[in-house]
């Protein structure tokens, strides 16, 4: 397992759709294992494999932010379908956004359906920051970062916000 490096805003790269995974093999498996590690070590709850610069559809999540009792779920393929009209608010932040918090409106459940890493398919029922996490990274696999989902002002203040938190970070820790 390894740690990958992140890709930011504004790479190009965060607004590819990924390609649909033909064959669960090592390859893949071990690129699931470096995200899963990639986004404990930076620290997250969700990435998508776009964020390290793969353009699979794939992603790890783990809401658990509990060490001990970790419980990531791995997707491969994920569809989402029926999502519910209602709506919930959460602040969110993305990996590959650093810096910068917004409340984004998402539907509070949804059916996520996907395959996992013994390519078996599956369906699971999510609600709650579930849910939102899933919708969230589930964007990424399609081009989009939460901050598409702001204004136009707001988006470009947001990945501005995040340009300068980063190049903060860099001169801190020179």
């Amino acid at each position: 397992m390894a740690i990958r490096e992140i890709i930011t805003v504004p790479n190009p790269l965060l607004k590819k759709v990924s390609e649909t995974v033909d064959n669960i093999n090592d390859e893949v498996l071990a690129i699931l294992e470096d995200m899963l590690e990639t986004m404990y070590a930076a620290p997250g709850i969700g990435l998508a494999a776009i964020q390290i610069g793969i353009s699979k559809r794939m992603l790890v999540i783990d809401i658990s932010r509990d060490e001990e009792n970790r419980d990531p779920y791995f997707f491969i393929n994920p569809e989402i379908i029926d999502p519910t009209e209602n709506l919930s608010s959460f602040e969110e932040g993305c990996l590959s956004v650093p810096g910068v918090w917004e409340e984004i409106e998402r539907p509070d459940e949804c059916t996520v359906r996907f395959m996992d890493v013994k390519g078996v398919e599956k369906s699971m029922r999510c609600s709650g920051m579930l849910a939102t996490v899933i919708q969230h990274e589930m964007d990424h696999l399609n081009g989009i970062v939460f901050v598409d989902h702001l204004s136009r002002l707001k988006k470009d203040r947001a990945i501005k916000r995040s340009i300068k938190s980063r190049s903060e970070d860099f001169i801190e820790n020179d």
